[in-house]
């Protein structure tokens, strides 16, 4: 289960909704979406989120596949989009973030998308990729219980890929997750932020 903190990481956000559109614009990939308060990136795309969506290797063409903490869905729309023979997992605590999410696939015309609380997620399902822009703010030890529940979710060779503050950490979370059993490697780095790309052993 993934834990609970306050501000956009809690199930139910206690602030009044402000929402804000926001276009999304990649090399392969352009949509719209719907950002509010109370869910991460608020009125723009971040730019840690940038760089995993730019920069990350190229998504299995099928399968299940990832996205950890949605917020209001770019990686997941993106991930479904680049993969459409995919069923692509959008995960969230947050009520308004897994709205956002399902919202904007359905605004977009994206049909495999599915947006489920952590404890929906059925046992049986296996990632063959993971991507996440992780809630680091919620603390080291929280951090290490979520990636330690979902990363061995991953099938044998599928990879994880994560985008990181430096300064928050990504240079011990990637020795960390080698120590875990997912050798971890740096793709990427812009604007203090690491892309890392872990693989199961």
């Amino acid at each position: 289960m993934l834990p609970t903190v306050s501000h956009y990481w809690s199930e139910n956000p206690d602030v009044a909704s402000a929402t804000e559109t926001v276009d999304v614009v990649l090399p392969d990939v352009a949509f719209t979406m719907l950002t509010d308060r109370g869910v991460f990136s608020h009125g723009h795309l971040d730019t840690g989120t940038s760089l995993l969506l730019r920069e990350a290797p190229a998504p299995p063409p099928d399968g299940d596949l990832l996205d950890l903490g949605c917020g209001a869905g770019p990686i997941a729309l993106t991930l479904a989009r680049r993969s459409p023979g995919a069923t692509v997992w959008a995960v969230d605590t947050n009520e308004r973030a897994r709205a956002l999410t399902a919202s904007n696939a359905e605004r977009n015309g994206i049909g495999n998308v599915r947006v489920v609380a952590p404890d929906d997620v059925p046992d049986d399902v296996w990632f063959s990729a993971v991507w996440s822009n992780p809630p680091i703010r919620i603390g080291k030890s929280a951090l290490h219980e979520l990636l330690q529940t979902w990363l061995p979710r991953l099938m044998p060779d599928g990879e994880a890929v994560l985008v990181v503050q430096k300064h928050l950490g990504a240079d011990s979370l990637q020795r960390w997750l080698g120590g875990q059993g997912f050798p971890t490697e740096r793709i990427g780095s812009k604007a203090g932020f690491r892309l890392l790309r872990s693989v199961r052993s």
